[in-house]
């Protein structure tokens, strides 16, 4: 059997009366599968309490002390008196208990000396047909500090003979908090947590009782059938071998991130989703590559939306709730749009099919107020603007050649464009761009201008422009100093 993980505790024992000289050493790694530990213990009971505070440590264990057990005195049988049994088991069986912190009372030293804590529990009446099991969160193996005690031996054949017993939060006041039940199963003795606040076996409230009123129209369906596309289930040897070194939960991961990229969550905000013919588009979109014909499968529902919106065709938005008018058919039509654009760009730069699809959509797509879909549809509109763009620029260098003129030169510049004659007045530069549809507005040369400047500031690291490459060597002057 291979060993991925080792950890070496030494635990050195001195005899009572005699001085620990050997120090302490706490857990160092001394390769990646083993760890070494070094702690000193006296001899007797000193050494019992340091090897019940290793495995509690090691196997994430911890402490539970029934109180007030009912028991008969061995002398006298007609008297009874209460005892305590510390047991121990794992760790989780306190989740729900410790959630409230460390209360007043629900943790105290450990009643047989041992160097941990312990949670408190009263004993309860025992039943014999307890329906408290079925609700139960968890069961956990558990195992007395002192096995062979009296009062240990007794509880112990009490749960064994088929009786549960039930184990309340010490509380000062206000109702009994039955926290945990002890009961056996096939001769084993079980710690039972039960949950004190809503049970998880209850129904979960309604998702549509969220924060923020009712929402009514989350997309329920939906997110069971994603839920059902993204499970997981145990790896295979075969999987295992395809995979390598990566960890199969991380193509999980992946699967899960590029399934989420683009998901409405309420029907309300997409019309995309409701419609039934774009059923193929989605599912195509999440695979690493498409064959010709999956792209083409693809164009199709892209043409079938241009001749829905040739048509005027209704698309199937729902109310939400809200009263008189919906949207218009158009904003509609252009949110749809919107929808697909944003879906198939998030995959776009997935393979070369994927690329191809959006260049189908962007071509298909109407022309809107979004300047970069203007651009990567028309390149001769790109053209236009760089050319005007650069007029713009060449009258701000204009303009600024003139404000560094003197005055003597500034009047020389003015002179020499009048002449005797009237000439019709000629247009500005500025306001033939107004005057062309799509042209600069004013806006818009002030940000231009702006960004001009800005690019101007920032200079290039100066040793990078010395360098061959894209790396600079640096202190290349530090060996001729010495």
């Amino acid at each position: 059997m291979p060993i991925d993980e080792c950890e070496l505790v030494i635990v050195h024992t001195v005899p009572l009366g005699q001085e620990i000289r050997i120090k302490e050493r706490v857990q160092r790694e001394i390769s990646p599968v083993v760890s070494c530990e070094v702690t000193s213990s006296l001899s007797g009971r000193h050494l019992y309490n340091k090897l019940v505070f290793l495995c509690c440590k090691h196997f994430d264990l911890c402490s539970t002390t029934v109180t007030g057990i009912p028991m008969k005195e061995e002398q006298n049988a007609s008297s009874s008196a209460n005892y305590d049994v510390e047991l121990l088991h794992p760790a989780a069986a306190h989740d729900d208990l410790f959630k409230n912190e460390h209360a007043e009372g629900l943790v105290i030293p450990s009643k047989e000396g041992l160097p941990i804590e312990t949670a408190p529990l009263k004993w309860c009446t025992p039943k014999s047909n307890v329906v408290e099991l079925h609700q139960c969160s968890a069961a956990y193996r558990i195992c007395p500090v002192d096995v062979n005690s009296r009062p240990s031996s007794c509880l112990t054949n009490f749960l064994i003979n088929g009786r549960a017993v039930m184990l309340e939060q010490p509380r000062k006041s206000g109702a009994k908090v039955i926290s945990h039940m002890l009961a056996a199963h096939g001769g084993e003795i079980f710690i039972h947590s039960l949950p004190t606040s809503r049970s998880i076996l209850e129904d979960p409230p309604s998702i549509s009782e969220g924060c923020g009123g009712r929402v009514t129209d989350y997309r329920i369906t939906a997110f069971g059938e994603f839920m059902k596309e993204n499970r997981l289930v145990p790896a295979s040897p075969a999987m295992l071998e395809r995979y390598g070194n990566r960890k199969p939960y991380l193509y999980a991961l992946d699967q899960l991130e590029k399934s989420s990229r683009f998901w409405p969550m309420v029907i309300s905000d997409t019309v995309l989703f409701n419609i039934q013919d774009i059923n193929p588009l989605p599912q195509l979109l999440l695979k690493d590559s498409m064959t010709d014909e999956e792209v083409l499968d693809c164009k199709k529902v892209i043409l079938k939306v241009v001749g829905m919106e040739s048509k005027n065709d209704p698309l199937p938005v729902p109310a939400a709730g809200s009263r008189g008018k919906g949207p218009k058919r158009e904003e509609q039509y252009r949110q749809l749009w919107a929808e697909m654009e944003a879906l198939i760009r998030s995959y776009s730069d997935t393979s070369e099919g994927h690329a191809m699809v959006l260049e189908c959509l962007l071509r298909c797509k109407k022309p809107g107020d979004d300047p970069v879909t203007l651009a990567k549809k028309t390149p001769g509109k790109k053209e236009d603007k760089s050319g005007s763009t650069a007029e713009v620029e060449q009258s701000w260098k204009d303009l600024d050649r003139f404000q560094q003129m003197t005055e003597r030169e500034k009047q020389d510049a003015l002179l020499g464009e009048k002449s005797l004659d009237a000439p019709p007045p000629k247009k500005l530069k500025s306001e033939e761009l107004l005057m062309r549809s799509g042209g600069q507005t004013l806006l818009s040369m002030w940000n231009n201008r702006l960004k001009t400047i800005e690019s101007k500031r920032s200079h290039e690291f100066d040793g990078r422009l010395d360098s061959d490459g894209d790396k600079a060597r640096l202190y290349i002057h530090l060996d001729e100093n010495r």
